[in-house]
């Protein structure tokens, strides 16, 4: 999509483009502000940082947003991810999770 200078959101936003992992409630998840936070692809790691260097907090986050929406109980909000993007092939298996929070597997058709 970058490209073709197609709009990020029909470059991110396609159908099974979001799968999540089991919701945990925030009273449940702990202190997640300086979790670390990863992707491996086949077994190596793509991208891995920790949640105390997304440039807003996770309440600055919440704070902004909810100035320009009404969030509501069980919304998603997508935030960016760390250095190391890249290309992912059919039979690529990921595997991200955020410390605390558990895992997801995901593999490319």
């Amino acid at each position: 999509m970058k490209k073709q200078g197609r709009p990020w959101c029909i470059g991110k936003a396609y159908d099974h483009s979001a799968p999540i992992g089991p919701i945990t409630p925030a009273a449940q998840a702990g202190d997640v502000s300086k979790a670390e936070i990863y992707v491996q692809v086949a077994g190596l790691d793509r991208q891995r940082s920790n949640v105390s260097k997304l440039i807003w907090n996770i309440a600055e986050t919440i704070e902004h947003l909810s100035a320009a929406w009404e969030l509501q109980p069980g919304d998603l909000i997508y935030t960016g991810t760390p250095e190391g993007v890249a290309a992912v092939v059919s039979g690529d298996t990921l595997v991200g999770g955020v410390e605390g929070l558990g895992t997801l597997s995901v593999k490319i058709a």
